[in-house]
C-alpha cells in the first residue's frame, strides 16, 4: 500500500470518527483536535495534513457527505482536490488527484466539474438572514481557508517583520489598516520571540476593524462587557492609551485567565478584570456580544451544518438581555459599540432596533470610518470578501 493510500485510510477513518457528532457538537473541533492528538502515530506534519482534509470536508459536506455513504474513494479524492495546496497536503494531494483537472480559483467552476451547486453549501435560512452571503464573491471567500491575519502592538514593526523575514515566512501588510499584518507562511507564529515579547496578537482584520469604525478618546474609561479572552480588550487598551483603562468582564473564569495572560505578554497596564462591573458610569462599552458565529464559517465551518433558526432566536434574546443590562452603566454622552461576528439581521441590526424602540435616550453614531462596507439601518456589515476576513456587524450608539 502507498503512503498517500494508507493516510487515505486514516483520513476515512477519522471522518468516520467525527461524523456522529458533526450536525450537534458546538466543539467539534476541541474534539477534533484531542482525536488527532491521542494517536502515537501521528507526527506534526501528519495532523496538520488531516485536519486540513477534516476541515475541508466540513467546509463543503453537502457535497461530500452524500459521498461518503455512496463512494467513500471518491470522497476521499474529491476532499484532496478540494484542499488548500500546503506543505502539509501536497504530496497527499497530488497522489490522490494525479488525474483530476487542476482545481480552478473559481467557486462556480469548480462546482461544474463536481456537478454541484453553490447555494447548496449555505443553509437556507441564510437567505433571509443575510441574502448578500449568496452573492458569488461572498459564496467563494466563506468556502476558502481563513488567511492568518496579525495585529501588531509594538511603535517598531521591523522587530516582528524582520523575524519574519529571517525565517523566510512571506507577510503583507494590510491596504486598509497599517498595524494588521497577513502572514501568508504555514508557520507557528506562537513560538517567535515577536509573540513572547507581545509585539502582536493573533486577530482577524474585521475584528480589529470593529473598534476602527469608531472614535475612541485617549484617556477614556471602558468596559469590555464580553470580553473573552480579550483580543479587543487588548485592542482597546492600547487605542486609549496609559492615561485610560479597560475593565474586562466575562462569565468564563477560563478565558479571563487567558486574558490576564495576554495583557501580562503585551505589558499593558491599563486593564482590570472583574466579575462584577459594578454601577460606574464609564465613557464607553463594547459589548462584543455572543451570536451564531456565521461570519466565521471560514474557519469554523461545522457551525453551517449546526446553527438552525431557533438557535438564533435564543441568541437575540441573549444579546438583547446583555443590551439591557449594561447600557445602564454608560455615562450620559458615552459610546457603546455593539458588535458580532454574525451576518445575520436577527442578530445585528434587529437587536439593535428592538433596544432603541425602548430607548429614546441612544441613537445611532455615524461610523468613523467605514471602510468601504455598505451600512446597514443601524451599523455596518462587515462582509468577508470586500478585504479578506471573517464576517462581522458593528453599531456606534450614543446616550444622549
Amino acid at each position: 500500500m502507498s503512503f498517500a493510500r494508507s493516510q487515505k485510510q486514516n483520513y476515512l477513518r477519522l471522518v468516520d470518527a467525527i461524523r456522529p457528532h458533526w450536525r450537534d457538537d458546538f466543539r467539534l473541533p476541541d474534539r477534533i483536535q484531542k482525536i488527532l492528538g491521542r494517536d502515537k502515530r501521528f507526527g506534526s506534519r501528519d495532523r496538520r495534513l488531516y485536519r486540513e482534509l477534516l476541515y475541508t470536508t466540513l467546509r463543503f459536506l453537502p457535497w461530500i457527505e452524500p459521498l461518503i455513504e455512496t463512494d467513500p474513494d471518491k470522497a476521499a479524492a474529491t476532499v484532496a482536490w478540494l484542499a488548500a495546496d500546503l506543505k502539509s497536503t501536497r504530496n497527499y494531494r497530488a497522489e490522490l488527484t494525479a488525474d483530476w483537472p487542476e482545481l480552478p480559483d473559481s467557486l462556480d467552476a469548480i462546482a461544474e466539474i463536481l456537478s454541484a451547486k453553490t447555494h447548496d453549501l449555505l443553509p437556507p435560512w441564510l437567505n433571509k438572514e443575510c441574502h448578500a452571503a449568496f452573492d458569488p464573491a461572498e459564496l467563494e471567500t466563506l468556502h476558502r481557508r481563513a488567511s492568518l491575519w496579525l495585529r501588531l502592538q509594538t511603535d517598531e514593526p521591523q522587530t516582528v517583520t524582520g523575524e519574519f523575514d529571517q525565517r523566510g515566512w512571506a507577510w503583507k501588510q494590510s491596504d486598509i489598516l497599517p498595524a494588521a499584518i497577513e502572514l501568508l507562511a504555514e508557520a507557528d507564529v506562537t513560538q517567535t520571540d515577536s509573540f513572547r515579547a507581545g509585539a502582536f496578537e493573533i486577530q482577524d482584520l474585521g475584528s480589529q476593524l470593529i473598534l476602527e469604525t469608531s472614535t475612541i478618546a485617549r484617556g477614556s474609561n471602558w468596559l469590555d462587557a464580553c470580553a473573552g479572552a480579550g483580543g479587543k480588550t487588548l485592542q482597546l487598551a492600547r487605542m486609549i492609551g496609559p492615561e485610560g483603562s479597560v475593565t474586562a468582564h466575562d462569565i468564563r473564569p477560563k478565558a479571563l485567565k487567558e486574558l490576564t495572560h495576554r495583557a501580562a505578554r503585551a505589558s499593558l497596564k491599563n486593564i482590570s478584570i472583574t466579575t462584577t462591573p459594578g454601577e460606574q458610569n464609564y465613557d464607553g462599552i463594547l459589548i462584543d456580544a455572543p451570536c451564531s458565529g456565521s461570519g466565521t464559517w471560514r474557519r469554523a465551518p461545522h457551525l453551517k451544518a449546526i446553527t438552525t433558526p431557533e438557535i438564533i432566536t435564543r441568541n437575540t434574546s441573549l444579546q438583547s438581555e446583555l443590551l439591557e443590562r449594561y447600557a445602564e452603566l454608560l455615562r450620559p454622552g458615552g459610546q457603546l459599540i455593539y458588535a458580532t461576528c454574525s451576518l445575520n439581521h436577527s442578530e445585528n441590526d434587529d437587536v439593535i432596533a428592538e433596544f432603541l424602540s425602548k430607548h429614546s435616550e441612544f441613537t445611532v453614531s455615524p461610523p468613523k470610518e467605514n471602510f468601504g462596507y455598505q451600512g446597514t439601518l443601524h451599523g455596518i456589515s462587515i462582509m468577508p470578501a470586500r478585504h479578506n476576513t471573517d464576517g462581522f456587524f458593528v453599531a456606534n450608539l450614543t446616550r444622549a
